[in-house]
């Protein structure tokens, strides 16, 4: 469908990860071509590899769990904002009051993070400058009681400094997280979501596959 925009980025080995997770293996187990009668691979990888969803589990103990991920929260309109990121790529609350955003949005911040994605070598480096939500931002977005939030790279929180606050902040509001978007070919403006996280049972995080279709 030519309205349809795929905002997943590809998992594969030399991806980035988050320092200290798992990069994702890759492994044909039967192979056609040495003679076998089907093609079966083994993958393995980290829950937070790639484009995935945080559920409440992730920091806040006893919390539901990826397996329990609300469909009204991952699937319908929302709206893709691009935003800069001040001192540090900070995004801070003062960012977030021009723009209008309302209770029950899902709201998905394209930044520069979405180039750090497009590395034509096999091997791409992480990138710990990353733009992120300050605390400030997160309790903005916890007070307007919007559904969703994504962000186009690994972390909608910082990689040192309150970046576990961020999270703690939305996941105990009731906004589900969804990181690792690529939103590079999606211009800002508004969408329907469809955003479908693996149902993996008691866990905090899962791959999903993501997309947006144009209202246009």
């Amino acid at each position: 469908m030519d309205n349809l925009i795929d905002i997943s980025v590809m998992i594969r080995p030399g991806m980035a990860v988050w320092p200290g997770d798992p990069p994702p293996i890759i492994k044909k187990l039967q192979d056609i071509g040495s003679g076998d009668e089907a093609n079966v691979s083994l993958i393995v990888m980290g829950a937070h590899c790639g484009t995935h969803v945080d559920a409440p589990l992730h920091y806040i103990p006893g919390a539901d769990g990826i397996d329990k991920a609300r469909p009204e929260a991952l699937f319908g309109p929302a709206r893709v904002i691009e935003v800069r990121g001040g001192n540090r790529g900070e995004i801070g609350k003062e960012e977030l009051e021009k723009l209008d955003i309302r209770e029950g949005e899902r709201v998905l911040f394209k930044t520069a993070n979405s180039g750090l994605w497009k590395n034509g070598g096999k091997r791409q480096c992480f990138h710990e400058g990353f733009v992120h939500l300050g605390a400030g931002a997160a309790k903005f977005l916890a007070e307007r009681k919007v559904i969703a939030a994504g962000i186009d790279y690994l972390s909608i929180g910082a990689y040192t400094g309150d970046g576990a606050l961020v999270h703690r902040i939305l996941l105990d509001a009731g906004i589900w997280i969804i990181e690792g978007l690529d939103l590079s070919e999606a211009p800002p403006g508004n969408y329907e979501l469809v955003c479908l996280p693996l149902k993996i049972e008691g866990i905090e995080a899962a791959p999903a596959r993501a997309f947006l279709r144009s209202l246009s």
